[in-house]
């Protein structure tokens, strides 16, 4: 008996690297998992080597590869990604000019406010469908340009290469011999005009970005080349690409318009299917690329929040509340209530839908009696109150509230984390059978191009729902407690924030 093909799945993250072999069925055959270091170099500066990305990378891919067993027919790659960040490398030796400067950084807020001043913003957003903010790769890329010695000259004379995460693996990957991105991970750049699908010529002007520097952009399901470095000798085709919340739509399975997915990891991301519809946001959500395949794009938009679990590594790294992620769920569930603290996680300012980069975090509401425990709960309970924000104002831009909340993403594997959210956001909340949902997503979208899928709808009928959590809150509860929450934010919003 023939075995069916698999897929490896590259989720190359913001705090770690990662590869998932999947079955045809959709369940993990194996996985491995590889941290690697975060820089901080300055206020509001995140940065990574991309040479470290890359090694994990093709470690944690061989060592997959490996536990997977040598005997099953490897079909393909599939690779989601950090989005927005930016790496830039020579395209004749492949090595990086400067560290890869990461989303959450947010050293070019000056840049983005002045362009504000000018009246740009419009046209940005109305081309791009994302706000100016140091959030995007755009004024990242032109940072670097002007910062590292004769990089802009380079740039002009076509020496170096610009790319997002994924542009930069799938160069390595096969030996410099493809330069390519996709839709996604293009429309998350700031330069990608998403309605006419190109590289935006008068966005590239008002960057001061070389064009001679940008990838091929590609379907979500394409052919990017062949592997030939990284993955223990072998050769594969690289059939799918996705930024990694794109990649969880699509592991989701949110295929119907309205059909909404949040993703928990080191920030959260929740995005809503608005099909072949670019819905231009009221509520300052960003309006993106869900995927792109068959030349046919489908749209969403897009509520961000830059730290969830990255509250939780907080806790664990910088504070020592507790020894592993996992032990938050315990302590928030010790206690019956939060004790009126709020931590608002403002590391690097607000996301959606504030957008205010200059606002910073705040514990609120300590008193003698406060304790690991609440604090630990604090950091869980924000997770959801931002949710919330987000699920009330893409329910605005619908024009009615979405029916469920599907859930992915590491930090949903605490059982009172979904609840809460539950609770908090008051909806039906789903966390499907398999939670990896962004590097299925990957996988998925290689099987379509390899052929192991006809079709969306066969990925949506292999979908499955593992738990689902209904609303158990009283209501004048959860509105004491959003009215904290509020009164939270407030506090710690900058005066540009608030304007």
């Amino acid at each position: 008996m023939t075995e069916k093909p698999r897929i490896l799945a590259i989720d190359q993250g913001t705090t770690s690297s990662r590869a998932i072999v999947f079955n045809a069925d959709g369940h993990i055959v194996a996985t491995a998992q590889q941290e690697f270091r975060q820089s901080f170099p300055a206020d509001g500066w995140v940065e990574h080597d991309p040479e470290e990305i890359w090694q994990s990378t093709s470690e944690v891919c061989r060592e997959a590869i490996h536990a997977a067993g040598d005997t099953f027919a490897l079909a393909g790659i599939g690779i989601t990604n950090q989005r927005e960040t930016t790496v830039i490398w020579d395209r004749a030796s492949g090595e990086p000019i400067y560290p890869a400067i990461v989303w959450q950084d947010r050293r070019t807020s000056a840049v983005c406010r002045r362009l504000r001043d000018q009246g740009q913003e419009e046209m940005v957003s109305e081309r791009t469908g994302l706000l100016l903010d140091p959030y995007f790769s755009a004024t990242k890329v032109a940072w670097i340009l002007d910062h590292v010695e004769d990089a802009r000259e380079r740039a002009e004379r076509g020496e170096l290469a610009f790319g997002t995460i994924d542009s930069w693996l799938i160069w390595k990957l096969t030996d410099g011999a493809v330069h390519a991105t996709d839709a996604t991970n293009a429309s998350r750049t700031m330069l990608f005009n998403i309605h006419e699908q190109r590289w935006d010529s008068d966005l590239l002007q008002l960057f001061g970005v070389p064009e001679a520097l940008l990838p091929e952009v590609k379907d979500s399901a394409a052919d990017f080349g062949t592997a030939v470095r990284g993955i223990g000798g072998r050769e594969l085709p690289i059939a799918g690409v996705a930024g990694d919340q794109q990649a969880a739509l699509v592991g989701q399975a949110c295929f119907t318009p309205g059909m909404v997915k949040s993703t928990y990891g080191t920030g959260c991301f929740a995005l809503m299917n608005t099909g072949e519809q670019a819905v231009r946001s009221r509520n300052r959500l960003l309006t993106t690329v869900g995927y792109r395949i068959n030349g046919r794009t489908t749209y969403a938009v897009e509520g961000s929040i830059f730290v969830a679990g990255a509250a939780v590594q907080w806790l664990r790294d910088k504070l020592g509340i507790v020894r592993s992620a996992a032990e938050t769920e315990g302590l928030a569930a010790g206690l019956e209530s939060n004790r009126g603290v709020y931590l608002v996680p403002a590391f690097t300012g607000l996301g959606a839908p504030y957008w205010d980069p200059d606002a910073r975090g705040a514990l609120i509401g300590l008193t003698r009696d406060t304790g690991r425990a609440e604090i630990a709960r604090a950091a869980l309970e924000a997770v959801c109150y931002q949710t919330r924000d987000l699920f009330e104002a893409m329910a605005d831009d619908a024009g009615e509230r979405p029916a469920a909340l599907r859930v992915d993403g590491g930090m949903v594997v605490n059982g009172w984390l979904v609840q809460a959210l539950a609770d908090i956001v008051d909806v039906s909340v789903e966390r499907p059978a398999v939670v990896e949902t962004t590097a299925l997503g990957a996988a998925r979208l290689a099987g379509l191009q390899l052929g192991l899928f006809s079709r969306l709808d066969d990925v949506a009928d292999a979908w499955r729902r593992d738990v689902a959590c209904e609303p158990a809150m009283d209501p004048r509860d959860r509105e004491r407690a959003l009215r904290g929450w509020r009164a939270a934010v407030e506090r710690v919003r900058s005066e540009r924030g608030n304007g």
